[in-house]
């Protein structure tokens, strides 16, 4: 009796391991389907007539900081990305749910069983964080991914109109290992990105955050070399009070008291060229403290053609007052007294005029 029912189970076996016996995949009920069949754990991304196309958005909750000197940011948020896997399609009367929900790191990693598109920050600077994912799958086979982020991109900014210029800071996303071809980003046209009042970063005021999509020439991304990029655009524009009060109006205070010299004694060489002195320098460190907070640029900016131009101007009123001396050593006093005249308004003039011209510039060619 005991080996009858011994060889009865052993038969059992063999029969449910036969090919054609129907294979149990996580998450499908009953009996296995024919895409299930074909992609036993869908960890390929589906195949449709064209690419891939996955909807995505970028919301932002925060930007932490502005680098001038690094030309990057800190900025966080949440990504939603959303694409069509009808090898993930399911009956809810059967499933008994509307939504399949997979949140938190263990329950998408190792239970959800669908394939999803993994995003790089292409310009990212050393930091890319991300603390809390959710994946919900309708009935459709449509899939939701929403993961938070806080990252550093590195972005180039146009410093020529320094302290006022407007920056557009851009976070570019790119799916790892697929081209245009295989997957293709667009940007979720009906729930554009709006700005948060909530988001504050000192001396910048927020003016709008846009997003796009775009081909970048990239070789890890399969045998096309391009990939579809989504582009996240924020439109920052700085306050410039801060460096106005810091360097500008103490500066300009300074060149114009500089001018005093003009109405100095002729006979005091000496006090002449040590006021015109502290000035230079003052400007000197003014330079040394406005390049240790700005990138290490190859052009000009209005902040500091403001800082040689007080710098230059200073430094000629040295030559003036040496000239002023040398007449009055000659005896010519009248000449002497004739040139201080002249540079008493000149000097103020030239500097106000050549300001004027300088700032009109930066902002009509820039």
């Amino acid at each position: 009796m005991f080996l009858a029912v011994l060889a009865w189970g052993m038969g059992k076996a063999t029969a449910d391991s036969e090919p054609g016996a129907a294979t149990q995949y996580p998450g499908a009920p009953g009996e296995a389907s024919a895409s299930e069949a074909t992609y036993p754990f869908a960890l390929a991304p589906p195949k449709p007539a064209g690419p891939l196309v996955v909807r995505a958005r970028l919301d932002i909750n925060q930007i932490n900081e502005i680098d001038d000197s690094a030309e990057n940011f800190e900025f966080s948020g949440v990504l939603t990305l959303s694409w069509q896997d009808p090898r993930q399609a399911f009956d809810p009367a059967v499933e008994g749910v509307k939504e399949k929900i997979y949140t938190g790191n263990f329950q998408f990693d190792e239970i959800s069983p669908g394939w999803y598109p993994q995003l790089v920050l292409v310009n990212e600077s050393g930091l890319l964080e991300k603390s809390a994912v959710i994946l919900r799958v309708r009935p459709d086979g449509t899939s939701i991914l929403t993961e938070t982020l806080n990252a550093r991109a590195e972005s180039k900014l146009d410093m020529r109109r320094f302290p006022f210029d407007h920056q557009h800071l851009k976070a570019a996303f790119q799916v790892l290992g697929y081209d245009k071809d295989e997957v293709q980003l667009v940007a979720d046209t009906g729930r554009a990105p709006a700005p948060d009042s909530r988001v504050r970063i000192p001396q910048w005021n927020l003016q709008g955050i846009s997003d796009s999509t775009e081909e970048w020439t990239a070789p890890y991304a399969g045998q096309g070399g391009l990939a579809s990029t989504y582009i996240v655009t924020i439109d920052m524009k700085r306050q410039p009070f801060y460096m106005m009060r810091l360097v500008v109006f103490p500066l300009f205070v300074i060149v114009l008291l500089s001018f005093t010299v003009f109405w100095m004694d002729r006979s005091s060489l000496g006090d002449r060229v040590s006021v015109s002195f502290i000035g230079i320098l003052t400007a000197v460190a003014y330079l040394m403290v406005t390049g240790d907070n700005m990138p290490r640029i190859g052009y000009a900016t209005l902040i500091h053609g403001f800082l040689n131009l007080s710098l230059i101007i200073m430094t000629i009123t040295v030559v003036f007052n040496l000239m002023v001396g040398a007449l009055e050593q000659k005896g010519e006093p009248a000449l002497a007294l004739r040139i201080d005249h002249i540079c008493r308004w000149a000097f103020p003039l030239a500097y106000l005029g050549l300001m004027g011209v300088m700032v009109v510039s930066a902002f009509s060619f820039y």
